[in-house]
């Protein structure tokens, strides 16, 4: 980084010392002087080509959170049906682990990930997952296939509070609205002198869509907040589906947690 400025504020020294040594000779071979337009292009191509960068970046992280969002609920479904093949000495405690597990996700954790954070609770379930399978044993059939469906669940959990923190730095937000201020007020000093209604029109709608895009850009590198985020819908229905599979299979039994997937105490 102190390479990079030096080089370019040396480059600028260097410019401008050099058209002060040869003023004379530039002004005997008339060479055309630089005027405001002359910077408006690469200004216009620099904003545009930043802009567009960061609105790609932004999107990816959006849809690797989305991506990640499902693959969880995919997964947990996935755990729920799989630890029908576990011993009855635990399948109970395992599936019941597994409905608090998704209950804690969709009404805990994913409004904490507006702010960029997860929680504690899904948590709970997954140790006392893993203390069941424990207690189940290496040689029952079905511990290979819950560990590997409990290790992608976790990797999968993982990213989505990984995606949930901003895709793009502050600092590179205050570059790009600085560079469109600068571009605004740049084509505003290049508006003609006469019929500058239609060209003041073009600016505005010009200003328009450059800052909408750039309040796009805000709302989606947050992928859990906002207009533009990934709401709980694949997570809710997996609760929702294994709570009734729960329900039916266990009539007699209570479910260990509440509705957001806090322990009961009862």
């Amino acid at each position: 980084m102190v390479v990079t400025i030096v080089v370019a504020a040396l480059a600028l020294v260097l410019g401008v010392a050099g058209h002060w040594l040869l003023r004379g000779r530039l002004e005997a071979t008339e060479t055309p002087a630089l005027t405001v337009r002359d910077f408006v292009l690469p200004l216009q191509t620099l904003t545009v080509f930043v802009l567009a960068f960061v609105l790609v970046t932004a999107s990816t992280s959006n849809g690797k959170a989305d991506e990640a969002a499902r693959n969880e609920a995919g997964t947990v479904d996935h755990m729920y049906e799989v630890a029908d093949y576990a011993p009855a000495t635990q399948r109970r405690r395992l599936q019941g682990d597994v409905v608090c597990y998704a209950r804690a996700v969709r009404a805990r954790e994913w409004p904490a990930m507006a702010h960029g954070h997860g929680t504690s609770e899904p948590s709970v379930w997954t140790t006392d997952f893993r203390a069941a399978l424990q207690r189940m044993g290496t040689d029952t059939p079905a511990f290979g296939m819950l560990v590997a469906a409990d290790k992608e669940r976790s990797q999968a959990r993982q990213t989505r509070i990984a995606e949930s923190t901003p895709a793009i730095p502050n600092a590179v937000y205050w570059l790009m609205l600085a560079a469109l201020t600068f571009l605004v007020i740049t084509l505003g000093l290049c508006l003609p002198r006469q019929s500058t209604a239609l060209v003041t029109a073009g600016l505005v709608v010009l200003t328009a869509l450059l800052t909408t895009v750039l309040l796009v850009i805000r709302d989606i590198e947050r992928p859990f907040s906002g207009a533009i985020r990934v709401a709980p819908t694949a997570i809710s229905s997996v609760a929702e589906d294994i709570t009734q599979d729960y329900t039916a299979a266990y009539k007699a039994s209570r479910l260990p947690c509440d509705n957001d997937g806090l322990r009961s105490s009862v």
